[in-house]
């Protein structure tokens, strides 16, 4: 790929394409695990850009991949977006960045894809920015959203989706970020969504199960770092599926902690350069 292709919201250069995905490469290969950052859904790698801003203070040369995920920023469309497909895709752009096992970090979506990554390829760990595992639940949420989403009344559907994602507390600077970088579109939405829509609910929970049971078995670190306050229940619920999972609250951070808490991410993600795929988890 000849030239670069520049971020619209950052002087940040989208530098290359790695297994057709438009992504960012920067920093040094050391001892220290590479990161693999996976935004969410209708946004793109420039979300990522003010943490990683601090994290060149905190930990410089830290060697980082950020990816555009297909249909997102300069990534081209595909025609079906299933999640562990992404995954694969994910893994080749990383064999062609040659980087050691990364860790990878996923906001949303992006974190459900992180997870799948892990749970089948060598990797030093998770970061899940407010993603929350119970897949079922979330299913039968978008299920009952399913008409909306596919017909006419897509826009009002997602409205309410990103009601629920409280950008209003974020500081007014990464509320402009994300919505220069935000790209609603009914396919992608819907396309990124299938497998929640179409499939049983109890179905899409049982894969789900089975990802985190694999990642259960190597004991594989795995942050998960909420943007508001979460029951009992879940702490429960993801203690017996995950027990090597640690869980930090940021509260008041809505759906986007590492956009609240810059600095504060950019400390959790330094720590992880000493994961070695068992090392436990220091939270800051």
């Amino acid at each position: 790929m000849t030239g670069r292709i520049l971020a619209r919201t950052s002087a940040i250069p989208v530098e290359r394409l790695l297994a057709g995905l438009a992504c960012s490469l920067e920093g040094d290969t050391d001892r220290r695990a590479p990161l693999v950052l996976l935004h969410g859904l209708t946004f793109d790698c420039t979300m990522w850009w003010p943490a990683l801003a601090e994290l060149r203070q905190v930990d410089p040369g830290r060697r980082i991949l950020a990816v555009d995920l297909p249909g997102h920023g300069q990534s081209p469309a595909w025609p079906c977006y299933d999640f562990e497909g992404i995954a694969d895709q994910v893994h080749r752009a990383v064999r062609e960045a040659k980087l050691p096992s990364p860790v990878l970090v996923g906001h949303s979506a992006g974190a459900v894809i992180a997870t799948s990554y892990a749970s089948r390829y060598p990797a030093r760990g998770v970061v899940n920015v407010d993603q929350w595992l119970q897949a079922e639940p979330l299913a039968r949420l978008f299920q009952s959203l399913a008409g909306q989403l596919r017909g006419p009344g897509f826009r009002a559907a997602w409205e309410m989706v990103e009601a629920g994602m409280h950008i209003g507390l974020l500081p007014r600077a990464a509320q402009e970020l994300l919505r220069s970088a935000r790209n609603v579109r009914q396919d992608l939405v819907v396309g990124y969504l299938r497998e929640l829509l179409d499939r049983p609910a109890a179905e899409f929970a049982e894969n789900a199960a089975a990802r985190l049971a694999a990642l259960r078995a190597t004991q594989m670190p795995y942050l998960f770092i909420a943007g508001d306050e979460i029951g009992p229940g879940y702490h429960t619920w993801l203690n017996h599926v995950l027990p090597q999972a640690r869980v930090t609250v940021w509260p008041e951070s809505g759906h986007f902690p590492h956009l609240a808490h810059p600095r504060r991410f950019a400390e959790c993600l330094a720590a992880t350069a000493r994961w070695s795929g068992h090392a436990r988890l220091t939270l800051t």
